[in-house]
This record gives C-alpha cells, structure tokens and sequence, in this order.
C-alpha cells in the first residue's frame, strides 16, 4: 500500500498562493488515481481535486474550479495542488489521498491518507 506524506501548507494572505506537496512511496505510485481532500474542525472532510493515474485528466470541486490546479509526476512520486487566489473560506486542513478513480469524490472511495498539511488564509 502507498503511504503518503503532505508538505507546503502555511499561512498566507488573501488572494495569495500556496503550492502544496505529496510525496508517496512504493512502486504501486502510478496505479493509483490520486486525490486532495480538506477538512475544518466539526466538519466532513470534503473533496477538492483529483488527477487521473496518467495525470491527464482532472476533477474539481465547484468550489476551487478555476483556482486550484492539481498535477502529478510518477516519475517522482509526487503529487501537487496549486493553490491560486486563495480565500478564507479555504483555511483548513489538506489532505493527500490514493484511490482507483479520480472522479470519486467520497472519502470512503480513497484507501490510503496522508497526515494532513494545514492551511491558513488571513483575510
């Protein structure tokens, strides 16, 4: 099973941006479609973006379309999500996540979860 560690979050202000990282190991990498969630405290945690196991197609929420652009290199192992024009309302907690399909927008769909990087956006 691919294990997965997040990087890049920090505080920042509105309208800047972050790029945040997720580094994976195991040489399954490349067959995993690869997903980024976040989560505020008393909240679900909620989907944000994912790449297909190619890195050729993407997925996004309504609520970061437009803003955030998630990438892959498999000859890294890594995954990124550029955050872009970054609002408040996207302070949280970040999440990498393994899946079978970059269209699963569930949390139950991912089977393997990074630690969480946080996210903050003053205003």
């Amino acid at each position: 099973q691919v294990q997965l560690v997040e990087s890049g979050g920090g505080l920042v202000q509105a309208g800047g941006s972050l790029r945040l990282s997720c580094a994976a190991s195991g040489r399954s990498f490349s067959s995993y479609a690869m997903g980024w969630f976040r989560q505020v405290p008393g909240k679900e945690r909620e989907f944000v973006a994912a790449v297909s196991r190619s890195g050729s197609s993407t997925y996004y929420a309504d609520s970061v379309k437009g803003r955030f652009t998630i990438s892959r290199d498999n000859a890294k192992n890594m995954v990124y999500l550029q955050m872009n024009s970054l609002k408040p309302e996207d302070t949280a907690g970040y999440y990498c996540a393994a899946g079978l399909s970059f269209l699963a927008i569930m949390r139950n769909e991912y089977a393997a979860w990074g630690q969480g990087t946080q996210v903050t956006v003053s205003s």
